[in-house]
């Protein structure tokens, strides 16, 4: 089969990339390649499945921005497809004295990351909020949360092919080669399309 573009791999970043470019270029022929069964078999669908904040990164920085925003539109896109999720927020604890003026740093940082909801809590705080938790001081970051990515990944798959997208899985790409042809539009008169098989 001949497609416009192809991505290697069906985790949740191929499958969020696929998704992504299919619906900003409807008119291309896109396909998904998955060397598994199915989709989200590896790392997308065994890892702890944390929503995460966005509370350690540098002020400033891409990841900091992106992670985010990253968050909010996880929950939304939960939210649109009915994927559950539970947003059961995260208690980041100093146990020592020496460990407070770093907890007090972070809460900073996740402030000027824009993370929502975050406070510091003491002792009694902590307890009600965990009751097997023992500490002198806490971040709580109640916008953390928990979900299942192997869903997501999945869901991400469906709308990939709603949108006319094609996934081939037990399609183990082994090699790549550039194959030259004439066209108009390059500098050179060449393209350089590429060709990918896999091992049937």
């Amino acid at each position: 089969s001949s497609f416009d573009v192809a991505v290697v791999g069906a985790g949740i970043v191929g499958l969020a990339a696929a998704r992504e470019l299919i619906q900003r270029h409807p008119s291309l022929a896109f396909a998904v390649l998955e060397k598994e069964q199915e989709p989200a078999h590896h790392q997308s669908g065994h890892n702890s499945g944390v929503i995460h904040s966005g509370i350690y990164y540098t002020p400033g920085s891409l990841k900091a921005k992106l992670c985010v925003q990253g968050a909010a539109l996880c929950y939304k896109y939960c939210d649109q497809k009915g994927i559950p999720y539970k947003q059961c927020g995260k208690l980041i604890v100093a146990v020592e004295h020496n460990e407070i003026p770093r907890l007090k740093a972070l809460y900073e940082r996740g402030l000027q990351n824009n993370v929502p909801g975050l406070k510091l809590i003491g002792a009694k705080e902590i307890q009600e909020k965990e009751p097997f938790c023992r500490g002198l001081m806490a971040l709580d970051s109640p916008y953390t949360g928990i979900v299942d990515y192997k869903q997501v990944a999945q869901s991400y798959a469906r709308d990939f092919q709603e949108a006319g997208g094609t996934i081939l899985t037990d399609f183990e790409v082994t090699n790549m080669e550039m194959a030259r042809e004439s066209s108009p539009e390059s500098e050179d008169g060449l393209k350089y399309p590429v060709i990918v098989r896999n091992k049937k």
